[in-house]
């Protein structure tokens, strides 16, 4: 098979071809869609698999806060990926988030995916984390509500998807999640018990995002300081992901929340193939935030004004600057259309700025030339 139309394909020939190499797919985040084609000419260049995805909050039928619909997404990928030419990229749905359990939440989740499937959407992730009964006496028993509408939405893509190959991640542990006692971790025992389960129920996932010590979105310390991520458990991660591999379960793990890693310590200690797929999301708002503030300040004063005017009270005792760096991303649907109005230059900056940084983190992840290893596997 050669894709010469440059359409998307199923993220699960990436992980099937990929599996136990020493490798992760590099996954991006374009909330702003604008970054999208220096990220996939970095992967040509670089000859790396490609998966864009965005959650249910930023596209969704309403528009998510990113303003963009699943067709929206779609198309803008599709016609980014015709530009650049290139054939190894997928089209993910991150984060299909079920937050209550409800017949009414399924109902809403399912109209969602359905729309995700007719916009032509190869990949799903199904993150039905929320839901953990913490009186549950077993393990079964605690995941017993997110097992169940895991179930029923991954049958539902099944069933819709009909005979097409897509790819299926699901989630257990909530990302970023917090105790008294810090960062709550995914234990390998969970990790195996919810997979088992899911199987037995006729869904059968390739990712699988745990709660590993990482959260979603910038990183500040206690001043408001912006600051790196080295909060990932590296030995809980290979833990689960070697649990997986005793239960002879061909499931691998999804890291979230890489904003603000150091790309050195995901080159050189970052379990490559334990985890397999890489997702960086906040990390190209910032991008085009920070080539604002020079190619349009105008319109990044105004997003920066919106969004302390309107989120301030929702942080007491935050600085601005937090409070840009973690309420920015409802701005993008707020100021939709000047964004996507910006000049040539902007967007010539924002291409060379991406395609530079997606360099960085392809090779971080081992991603080079592992993209002839997916085509020959489909072919």
């Amino acid at each position: 098979m050669t894709n010469n139309n440059f359409e998307p394909i199923p993220s699960s020939f990436m992980f099937k071809s990929l599996l136990d190499k020493d490798t992760i797919i590099m996954t991006a985040n374009p909330r702003i869609a604008l970054v999208m084609k220096g990220i996939m000419q970095a992967a040509k260049d670089m000859d790396a698999p490609l998966i864009f995805e965005l959650a249910r909050s930023e596209c969704n039928l309403e528009g998510g806060y990113a303003g963009l619909t699943p067709s929206d997404l779609s198309r803008m990928s599709r016609e980014a990926a015709k530009e650049v030419g290139f054939d190894m990229w997928a089209l993910h749905a991150d984060h299909i988030g079920i937050k209550k359990g409800t017949d009414e939440d399924i109902e809403s989740t399912k109209e969602l995916v359905s729309a995700q499937i007719e916009a032509g959407y190869t990949s799903f992730a199904i993150d039905a984390s929320h839901l953990f009964n913490f009186q549950g006496g077993n393990l079964r028993e605690e995941l017993a509500d997110n097992i169940d509408a895991t179930t029923k939405i991954g049958l539902h893509i099944k069933e819709n998807m009909g005979d097409k190959e897509y790819g299926l991640e699901v989630e257990v542990g909530e990302i970023g999640r917090e105790d008294e006692h810090g960062r709550v971790l995914t234990s390998p025992e969970e990790a195996v018990t919810f997979i088992k389960a899911l199987n037995e129920n006729g869904v059968f996932p390739h990712f699988l995002a745990i709660a590993n010590g990482s959260a979603h979105g910038n990183t500040y310390d206690a001043n408001g300081n912006l600051i790196e991520q080295v909060s990932v458990d590296i030995d809980q991660t290979i833990a689960v992901a070697q649990a997986l591999k005793d239960n002879n379960l061909d499931v691998r793990v999804a890291q979230h929340g890489i904003t603000g890693t150091p790309r050195d310590l995901i080159h050189n200690h970052f379990p490559h193939g334990d985890i397999v797929k890489g997702n960086v999301a906040t990390f190209y708002q910032n991008i085009v935030w920070d080539i604002f503030k020079v190619y349009e300040p105008e319109l990044y004063k105004d997003i920066y004004d919106w969004t302390i005017a309107t989120h301030k009270e929702k942080a007491p005792g935050k600085n601005d600057a937090e409070i840009f760096g973690k309420f920015s991303k409802f701005a993008v649907g707020q100021f939709f259309d000047r964004i996507y109005s910006v000049g040539d230059d902007t967007k010539a900056a924002i291409d060379a700025m991406c395609y530079a940084e997606t360099l960085l983190f392809i090779k971080a992840f081992n991603g080079e030339g592992t993209a002839q290893i997916v085509r020959d596997s489909i072919n």
